[in-house]
């Protein structure tokens, strides 16, 4: 299936865990990687966290990932904003440390008055003030970027908003669409491509979600891999026009050729 030497690009919840539980065969997927000596990113929408934060989630669930293995939308954001913007600049952003401390590396001040941006990220409860300042400075013609369109994430304690329902809001609010950086964007999957130094003709994207993981991959030129153990089943796969390289129950079908 997957050729020897191809770098991976690996999404994190539904594909290595499950919450606070690590889904069967990853840690040992994880391995063959690193003893083959494959370049490999953990790719994850969630900008709530910095890498160092989710490396150590990932260790405490036993999967040997370093914080230089982790690419997460803030990190794509804040790249495609400096790419924009090579000065650097100021934005107001709503989200916690993983977006603010991307920002900052980015070049950015991150201030409430007279900003280019309004950059929206995960957080862990969304405050109305802030949400309304964020309009109130959209409106005035900051540009308007959000990290992901993802509507919902899922927690212990069950689903919970997330930031495409909360840019829903504020578009609706500004009359201002947002422009999403993470996953589906092909931006997304080219900055993380980058950032590993690969080319995409030689990386697979291995994802649960036909949504966002695996149209970003097709998009992006790479081949796919499609595991079952997240939020995908397998007689959904069929309605979609765009189709994965591959199929498999979870990660631990994937022995490395």
């Amino acid at each position: 299936m997957a050729q020897a030497r191809k770098s991976y690009l690996i999404d994190m919840d539904g594909v290595l865990v499950h919450g606070r539980k690590q889904i069967p065969g990853a840690a040992e997927f994880l391995g063959r990687l690193r003893a083959d000596g494959v370049k490999f990113l953990v790719l994850t929408n969630n900008s709530m966290y910095t890498p160092g934060d989710l490396a150590h989630r990932l260790r405490s669930n036993g999967l040997e990932v370093s914080a230089e293995h982790v690419f997460t939308s803030a990190m794509a954001t804040a790249a495609f904003l400096r790419s924009q913007s090579r000065s650097g600049g100021a934005a107001f952003v709503i989200g916690e440390s993983g977006l603010t401390e991307a920002m900052h590396d980015a070049g950015f001040v991150i201030s409430d008055t007279r900003v280019q941006y309004v950059v929206l990220g995960e957080t862990h409860s969304y405050n109305l003030d802030i949400i309304t300042r964020g309009i109130q400075l959209i409106a005035d013609g900051a540009h308007f970027i959000a990290t992901n369109p993802d509507t919902a994430f899922p927690r212990d304690a069950g689903m919970t908003p997330a930031c495409g329902a909360m840019a829903a809001l504020m578009e609706k609010a500004s009359g201002v669409p947002a422009f999403f950086i993470g996953k589906p964007n092909p931006l997304m999957m080219r900055t993380a491509l980058n950032h590993l130094d690969v080319h995409s003709e030689n990386t697979i994207m291995v994802g649960d979600n036909m949504a966002t993981d695996i149209i970003g991959g097709v998009q992006a030129g790479m081949e796919t891999i499609l595991v079952l153990s997240g939020v995908t089943t397998a007689a959904s796969v069929a309605r979609h026009a765009y189709q994965p390289t591959h199929i498999v129950g979870s990660v631990a079908e994937l022995p490395l050729a």
